[in-house]
């Protein structure tokens, strides 16, 4: 299953973007032998719409268009059910073994994602109760994926 983050704002270049970088490239070299292709992640700009429905719904008409048919959708939001990394190795393997091809992780803007995108979504994850800065987000959704790779191959690096 082909794996794609579609993520609202642009990450500049320092620590946090390298941190994260490491992290989607540890899941790219991983992935493939579980089934997990890891295609990249695709960056927007924030809306510059008047209002936070307007920016919301913009961006969300960004992220369709790179929607595949029969691609799956989890969404990150401070709302959505916080899952144990077993939980989330557990989802994605779960939508592969089901016969989706692809899934793309979105990450949204300051404003959060537009109600059609939560409807559409298969899964709607947080990190917990908390507000995470958006760099902040994009390491833990590396780590993540690359842990998930590791609990469903075996490997020692996540220990429970």
């Amino acid at each position: 299953m082909k794996i794609s983050i579609f993520a609202v704002g642009r990450m500049k270049s320092g620590p946090e973007k390298e941190l994260a970088d490491r992290y989607f490239d540890r899941f790219a070299k991983s992935g493939p032998a579980i089934g997990l292709e890891f295609v990249g992640l695709t960056e927007i700009p924030e809306s510059r719409a008047q209002s936070a429905a307007e920016r919301k719904r913009e961006e969300a008409d960004r992220l369709k268009q790179h929607l595949a048919s029969g691609a799956a959708l989890m969404l990150l939001d401070e709302r959505g059910k916080s899952v144990s990394s077993e939980e989330f190795a557990n989802r994605t393997a779960a939508l592969r073994d089901s016969g989706r091809r692809a899934l793309i992780i979105a990450i949204g803007g300051p404003d959060g994602h537009d109600p059609s995108l939560r409807d559409a979504a298969e899964i709607v994850m947080s990190f917990g109760a908390q507000t995470w800065p958006h760099q902040m987000v994009r390491i833990m959704l590396g780590e993540q994926l690359y842990r998930a790779a590791t609990i469903l191959s075996g490997h020692p690096y996540h220990r429970a």
